[in-house]
């Protein structure tokens, strides 16, 4: 019998990602709804009834009605933020927190749904703190790190603990004479550090030695690990520069990354890596909305069925 409960994918207008998601669903004959949360409440419009059985009621798009106690499962990747232009500024934030509460509420909640990820566990992930921690708790090595607004503190920690590297703590993009950019992760020495640390939080961490980075990228049950070889401190900065292998994890590391992803209630991970001279893998992120599929077009590996299988409830 055919399975007629749709997949939510919950991203912006422009996801290539979410493309290929969408088409392998198609060719499965797997039924998708897609949708921008930030379409709310112009082509986006809710009708949800709270009942002893959970949440019941229809969403409506401008293509598609459907029914929010039949959802198969939602997977959530980067939809654009509420925006109420047409308001003041009161009203819109009024506005904005309604809409984030209620239909983000509503979304949250829907029975008998398989969330890749929640929203919630999402916003969870996303503090890098949290992150470190759990990692350190999940027994992964993690590198000397610091989170401070103190000069000083971050003066005596980059003598002690010398490399270290800056890094922020979330990357909101810069318009630089009208492009486009992004605080690069950089090594500091105690000089680059003047009373500006003061007006806000920073993270610093040790530099570790490496001989190459990995991207591990947990899709359910599954764990892809590949290796990136580039003279970059960050990889992110020119793909150009890399090159990718397929490995296997060392022993320690696939339970760690399972205790990581229990902590956070997690079934998507895209956990960053850094290979020490002496062969150990170190901790440094894990991204709960982070890009993998360009892994499967350089690597072949089959990324793309595990999440279509996953998000299809076959395994």
């Amino acid at each position: 019998m055919n399975d007629s409960r749709p997949v939510l994918v919950v991203t912006s207008l422009y996801d290539p990602t979410a493309d290929v998601v969408i088409r392998e669903l198609h060719d499965r004959g797997v039924p998708d709804v897609r949708f921008d949360s930030g379409d709310f409440p112009a082509s986006l419009s809710v009708e949800a009834e709270i009942t002893s059985r959970g949440v019941k009621g229809l969403m409506h798009t401008s293509s598609r009605t459907t029914d929010l106690a039949a959802v198969r499962s939602l997977y959530y990747r980067r939809p654009t933020g509420f925006a109420f232009p047409h308001l003041s500024e009161q009203d819109a934030q009024f506005a904005l927190t309604q809409a984030r509460y209620g239909l983000g509420g509503v979304l949250a909640s829907l029975p008998g749904c398989l969330y890749v990820n929640h929203p919630h566990r999402i916003g969870d992930a996303e503090f890098k703190p949290s992150g470190l921690a759990a990692a350190a708790a999940a027994r992964f090595y993690v590198p000397p790190t610091l989170i401070t607004s103190s000069p000083d503190a971050a003066r005596a920690f980059i003598k002690r603990h010398a490399p270290v590297i800056y890094k922020p703590l979330w990357n909101p993009v810069y318009l630089i004479d009208g492009v486009s950019s992004v605080v690069k992760v950089a090594e500091v020495t105690p000089e680059d550090i003047d009373d500006r640390v003061a007006g806000t939080a920073h993270l610093f961490q040790q530099l570790v030695p490496k001989t190459a980075d990995v991207r591990v990228t947990v899709i359910g049950s599954h764990i892809f690990c590949v290796r990136i070889d580039s003279d970059l401190l960050d990889w992110r900065t020119d793909y150009s520069r890399l090159t990718y292998t397929p490995v296997d994890p060392p022993p320690r590391i696939e339970p760690a990354l399972h205790r990581y992803m229990d902590r956070f209630g997690l079934l998507f991970g895209a956990f960053d890596f850094c290979v020490g001279e002496d062969g150990r893998w170190w901790f440094l992120e894990c991204n709960p909305s982070g890009q993998w599929y360009w892994l499967e077009t350089e690597t072949g590996l089959p990324m793309l069925a595990a999440l279509a299988d996953l998000l299809e409830r076959t395994t």
